[in-house]
Protein backbone atom coordinates (compact mmCIF):
# COMPACT_ATOMS: atom_id res chain seq x y z
CA UNK A 1 0.00 0.00 0.00
CA UNK A 2 1.65 3.36 -0.81
CA UNK A 3 1.79 6.38 1.42
CA UNK A 4 -0.83 7.85 -0.23
CA UNK A 5 -3.34 5.16 -0.25
CA UNK A 6 -2.63 4.87 3.59
CA UNK A 7 -3.10 8.47 4.19
CA UNK A 8 -6.80 8.19 2.56
CA UNK A 9 -7.38 5.01 4.30
CA UNK A 10 -6.39 6.70 8.01
CA UNK A 11 -8.66 9.99 7.22
CA UNK A 12 -11.56 7.81 6.06
CA UNK A 13 -10.80 6.13 9.25
CA UNK A 14 -10.96 9.34 11.21
CA UNK A 15 -14.06 10.20 9.39
CA UNK A 16 -15.84 7.33 10.29
CA UNK A 17 -14.23 7.78 13.98
CA UNK A 18 -15.59 11.12 14.35
CA UNK A 19 -19.19 9.98 12.61
CA UNK A 20 -19.88 7.55 14.92
CA UNK A 21 -18.48 9.50 18.06
CA UNK A 22 -21.76 12.68 16.85
CA UNK A 23 -23.94 9.39 16.56
CA UNK A 24 -22.84 8.20 19.47
CA UNK A 25 -23.40 11.91 21.09
CA UNK A 26 -26.96 12.44 19.77
CA UNK A 27 -28.12 9.33 21.20
CA UNK A 28 -26.73 10.47 24.86
CA UNK A 29 -28.52 13.36 24.10
CA UNK A 30 -31.50 12.26 23.60
CA UNK A 31 -31.59 9.78 25.95
CA UNK A 32 -30.88 12.69 28.60
CA UNK A 33 -33.64 14.30 27.37
CA UNK A 34 -35.70 11.41 28.40
CA UNK A 35 -34.61 10.76 31.82
CA UNK A 36 -33.96 14.41 32.07
CA UNK A 37 -36.13 16.42 29.90
CA UNK A 38 -35.77 20.33 29.54
CA UNK A 39 -37.97 22.46 31.39
CA UNK A 40 -39.44 25.69 31.18
CA UNK A 41 -37.11 28.02 32.79
CA UNK A 42 -40.47 29.92 33.76
CA UNK A 43 -42.53 27.06 34.98
CA UNK A 44 -40.57 24.16 35.02
CA UNK A 45 -42.96 22.35 32.61
CA UNK A 46 -41.21 20.55 30.24
CA UNK A 47 -40.55 21.55 26.61
CA UNK A 48 -39.09 20.68 23.47
CA UNK A 49 -35.23 22.23 23.77
CA UNK A 50 -33.48 23.86 26.80
CA UNK A 51 -34.03 27.44 27.71
CA UNK A 52 -36.65 27.54 25.39
CA UNK A 53 -40.49 29.01 27.13
CA UNK A 54 -43.58 26.88 26.75
CA UNK A 55 -46.51 28.58 25.21
CA UNK A 56 -48.02 29.82 28.07
CA UNK A 57 -45.40 31.29 29.63
CA UNK A 58 -44.34 32.83 26.27
CA UNK A 59 -47.45 34.64 25.79
CA UNK A 60 -46.65 36.40 29.04
CA UNK A 61 -43.77 38.10 28.11
CA UNK A 62 -44.02 41.57 27.22
CA UNK A 63 -42.20 42.55 24.13
CA UNK A 64 -40.69 46.40 23.84
CA UNK A 65 -41.41 47.60 20.58
CA UNK A 66 -41.73 50.86 18.48
CA UNK A 67 -42.69 53.77 19.11
CA UNK A 68 -39.76 53.79 21.37
CA UNK A 69 -37.52 56.63 22.43
CA UNK A 70 -34.86 56.87 19.82
CA UNK A 71 -31.74 57.41 22.65
CA UNK A 72 -32.60 55.02 25.49
CA UNK A 73 -35.47 53.07 24.25
CA UNK A 74 -38.08 53.71 26.39
CA UNK A 75 -41.57 52.44 24.45
CA UNK A 76 -44.36 55.10 24.20
CA UNK A 77 -47.60 54.80 25.04
CA UNK A 78 -48.62 56.48 21.89
CA UNK A 79 -47.87 55.86 18.11
CA UNK A 80 -46.29 58.65 16.48
CA UNK A 81 -44.94 58.54 12.73
CA UNK A 82 -41.80 60.36 13.77
CA UNK A 83 -40.64 57.43 16.80
CA UNK A 84 -37.73 57.60 14.43
CA UNK A 85 -36.25 60.87 15.80
CA UNK A 86 -38.66 61.33 19.17
CA UNK A 87 -36.50 61.45 22.44
CA UNK A 88 -38.73 60.74 25.60
CA UNK A 89 -38.70 63.29 28.58
CA UNK A 90 -35.97 62.22 30.26
CA UNK A 91 -33.34 62.16 27.22
CA UNK A 92 -34.72 65.05 26.04
CA UNK A 93 -33.45 66.64 29.49
CA UNK A 94 -30.35 65.39 29.41
CA UNK A 95 -29.30 63.29 26.61
CA UNK A 96 -27.34 59.42 28.23
CA UNK A 97 -23.77 59.41 26.67
CA UNK A 98 -24.25 56.42 24.65
CA UNK A 99 -26.41 56.61 21.40
CA UNK A 100 -28.87 54.17 21.70
CA UNK A 101 -30.44 51.08 23.59
CA UNK A 102 -32.71 48.11 23.11
CA UNK A 103 -34.20 45.81 24.97
CA UNK A 104 -36.02 43.02 24.51
CA UNK A 105 -39.01 43.09 27.20
CA UNK A 106 -40.16 45.01 29.71
CA UNK A 107 -39.08 44.08 33.49
CA UNK A 108 -41.81 43.39 35.10
CA UNK A 109 -43.49 40.58 37.63
CA UNK A 110 -43.03 37.63 34.73
CA UNK A 111 -39.95 38.76 33.31
CA UNK A 112 -38.27 39.33 36.73
CA UNK A 113 -38.60 35.59 37.26
CA UNK A 114 -37.10 34.40 34.42
CA UNK A 115 -34.30 37.47 34.35
CA UNK A 116 -33.57 36.24 38.05
CA UNK A 117 -33.28 32.33 37.47
CA UNK A 118 -30.85 33.10 34.75
CA UNK A 119 -28.84 36.10 36.68
CA UNK A 120 -28.98 33.95 40.52
CA UNK A 121 -30.53 30.68 40.07
CA UNK A 122 -27.91 29.04 37.89
CA UNK A 123 -30.18 28.63 35.06
CA UNK A 124 -27.17 29.58 32.58
CA UNK A 125 -29.38 26.88 29.84
CA UNK A 126 -31.48 29.47 28.99
CA UNK A 127 -28.30 31.83 27.78
CA UNK A 128 -28.53 30.69 24.28
CA UNK A 129 -32.28 31.53 24.17
CA UNK A 130 -32.47 34.71 25.59
CA UNK A 131 -29.08 35.71 23.46
CA UNK A 132 -31.19 34.65 20.44
CA UNK A 133 -34.35 36.85 21.90
CA UNK A 134 -31.70 40.04 21.96
CA UNK A 135 -29.91 39.09 18.71
CA UNK A 136 -33.40 39.83 17.32
CA UNK A 137 -34.03 42.68 19.18
CA UNK A 138 -31.17 45.00 18.51
CA UNK A 139 -30.42 44.11 14.91
CA UNK A 140 -29.96 47.31 13.78
CA UNK A 141 -27.22 47.64 16.54
CA UNK A 142 -25.45 44.60 16.09
CA UNK A 143 -25.05 45.31 12.14
CA UNK A 144 -23.38 48.71 13.40
CA UNK A 145 -21.16 47.61 16.32
CA UNK A 146 -17.34 46.69 15.46
CA UNK A 147 -17.26 44.89 19.26
CA UNK A 148 -19.44 43.54 21.63
CA UNK A 149 -18.87 43.82 25.54
CA UNK A 150 -20.46 43.07 28.67
CA UNK A 151 -20.93 44.88 31.80
CA UNK A 152 -18.26 43.53 34.08
CA UNK A 153 -19.05 42.35 37.46
CA UNK A 154 -16.39 43.36 40.26
CA UNK A 155 -14.03 40.12 40.97
CA UNK A 156 -15.53 39.19 43.83
CA UNK A 157 -19.11 38.88 42.76
CA UNK A 158 -17.81 36.65 40.03
CA UNK A 159 -16.19 34.67 42.36
CA UNK A 160 -19.35 34.09 44.51
CA UNK A 161 -22.07 33.63 41.43
CA UNK A 162 -19.29 31.90 39.03
CA UNK A 163 -20.73 33.57 36.02
CA UNK A 164 -21.21 36.93 34.31
CA UNK A 165 -25.11 37.24 32.70
CA UNK A 166 -23.89 39.36 30.48
CA UNK A 167 -20.44 38.48 29.12
CA UNK A 168 -22.74 34.78 28.88
CA UNK A 169 -25.47 37.09 26.72
CA UNK A 170 -22.40 38.65 24.93
CA UNK A 171 -21.08 35.91 23.99
CA UNK A 172 -24.28 34.02 22.23
CA UNK A 173 -25.31 37.53 20.80
CA UNK A 174 -21.52 37.59 19.32
CA UNK A 175 -21.70 34.28 17.92
CA UNK A 176 -25.12 34.68 16.47
CA UNK A 177 -24.19 38.37 14.72
CA UNK A 178 -20.01 36.84 13.95
CA UNK A 179 -18.43 40.19 15.57
CA UNK A 180 -16.20 40.48 17.70
CA UNK A 181 -16.42 40.33 21.57
CA UNK A 182 -14.03 41.09 23.94
CA UNK A 183 -14.93 39.91 27.37
CA UNK A 184 -12.34 41.68 29.00
CA UNK A 185 -13.12 45.08 27.74
CA UNK A 186 -13.85 46.90 30.83
CA UNK A 187 -12.93 46.30 34.60
CA UNK A 188 -15.32 46.64 37.78
CA UNK A 189 -12.47 48.27 39.97
CA UNK A 190 -15.66 49.11 42.86
CA UNK A 191 -17.31 46.53 44.63
CA UNK A 192 -20.42 49.04 44.50
CA UNK A 193 -23.06 48.33 46.86
CA UNK A 194 -26.40 46.72 45.21
CA UNK A 195 -28.49 49.21 43.80
CA UNK A 196 -32.15 47.98 43.65
CA UNK A 197 -33.55 50.45 46.40
CA UNK A 198 -31.49 53.59 44.66
CA UNK A 199 -33.00 56.40 43.24
CA UNK A 200 -31.10 58.04 40.09
CA UNK A 201 -28.85 60.11 41.29
CA UNK A 202 -27.57 57.69 43.78
CA UNK A 203 -27.27 55.34 41.07
CA UNK A 204 -25.05 57.48 39.15
CA UNK A 205 -23.18 58.31 42.86
CA UNK A 206 -22.80 54.66 43.60
CA UNK A 207 -20.95 53.71 40.05
CA UNK A 208 -18.98 57.02 39.40
CA UNK A 209 -15.35 55.70 39.39
CA UNK A 210 -16.46 52.10 39.52
CA UNK A 211 -15.28 51.07 36.05
CA UNK A 212 -12.33 51.68 33.75
CA UNK A 213 -10.70 49.70 30.25
CA UNK A 214 -8.46 46.98 30.77
CA UNK A 215 -4.84 47.59 30.51
CA UNK A 216 -4.35 45.87 27.72
CA UNK A 217 -7.67 46.58 25.71
CA UNK A 218 -6.68 50.53 25.15
CA UNK A 219 -5.38 49.77 21.80
CA UNK A 220 -9.13 48.20 20.65
CA UNK A 221 -11.36 50.97 20.84
CA UNK A 222 -10.03 54.13 18.28
CA UNK A 223 -12.85 55.04 16.22
CA UNK A 224 -14.74 52.24 16.49
CA UNK A 225 -18.56 51.57 17.49
CA UNK A 226 -18.93 49.49 20.82
CA UNK A 227 -22.41 47.30 22.01
CA UNK A 228 -22.47 46.93 25.51
CA UNK A 229 -24.47 44.11 26.57
CA UNK A 230 -26.37 43.47 29.55
CA UNK A 231 -28.88 42.07 31.33
CA UNK A 232 -31.24 45.02 32.89
CA UNK A 233 -31.37 48.86 32.52
CA UNK A 234 -33.44 50.38 34.72
CA UNK A 235 -32.08 53.98 35.29
CA UNK A 236 -29.42 53.66 32.98
CA UNK A 237 -26.85 54.87 35.25
CA UNK A 238 -24.62 51.69 34.99
CA UNK A 239 -24.37 51.34 31.25
CA UNK A 240 -23.95 55.14 31.24
CA UNK A 241 -20.69 54.95 33.27
CA UNK A 242 -19.02 51.90 31.23
CA UNK A 243 -20.16 54.19 28.34
CA UNK A 244 -18.07 57.15 29.39
CA UNK A 245 -15.49 54.83 30.00
CA UNK A 246 -15.49 53.98 26.61
CA UNK A 247 -15.58 57.09 24.60
CA UNK A 248 -12.47 58.23 26.93
CA UNK A 249 -11.05 55.36 25.62
CA UNK A 250 -11.41 56.36 21.81
CA UNK A 251 -14.49 54.90 20.55
CA UNK A 252 -16.61 56.44 18.33
CA UNK A 253 -20.01 55.41 19.83
CA UNK A 254 -21.56 53.46 22.46
CA UNK A 255 -24.85 51.65 21.93
CA UNK A 256 -26.69 49.28 24.61
CA UNK A 257 -28.71 46.12 24.52
CA UNK A 258 -30.64 44.35 27.28
CA UNK A 259 -32.49 41.54 28.37
CA UNK A 260 -35.32 43.31 29.66
CA UNK A 261 -35.55 47.24 30.75
CA UNK A 262 -37.85 49.05 33.31
CA UNK A 263 -40.27 51.10 31.97
CA UNK A 264 -41.58 54.06 34.14
CA UNK A 265 -43.32 57.23 32.90
CA UNK A 266 -39.87 59.59 34.00
CA UNK A 267 -36.44 57.66 34.56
Amino acid sequence: MTQGARAINTSQDTSRGASGLSRLSVLAGSALDILLPPQCPSCNGVVEAAGVLCGPCWRQVDFVSPPQCVACGLPFSFDTSLSDTVLCGACARRRPPYERARAVMVYGDFSRKLVLAFKHGDRTDTAPALGRWMASAGADLIQDADVIAPVPLHWSRLFARRYNQAALLAGVVGKLAERTVVQDLLIRRKRTPPQGRLGVAARRRNVQGAFRLHPARTGNLEGRRVLLIDDVLTTGATVAGCAKVLLRGGAVAVDVLTLARVVRAVE
